[in-house]
């Protein structure tokens, strides 16, 4: 399942790990996602991968 947000579309960043010695190894950051119930527009529940950013921000709301 691709680890991209569903709502601002967030998705992973590539760059390298930088050692003391300037050693370089490639590496991956992920976002924070998290799977939450929320209502859509049309009022109906669907579960969302959604990055913690949409979630605090207000940009999704909780079904409760």
């Amino acid at each position: 399942m691709a680890k991209v947000c569903e709502v601002c579309g967030k998705k992973p960043t590539t760059g390298n790990n930088v050692s003391h010695a300037h050693n370089k190894t490639r590496k991956i950051w992920y976002p924070n996602l998290q799977k939450v119930r929320a209502v859509q527009n049309n009022g109906q529940v669907r579960s969302m991968k959604v990055c913690t950013r949409c979630i605090r921000s207000g940009a999704v709301v909780k079904a409760g």
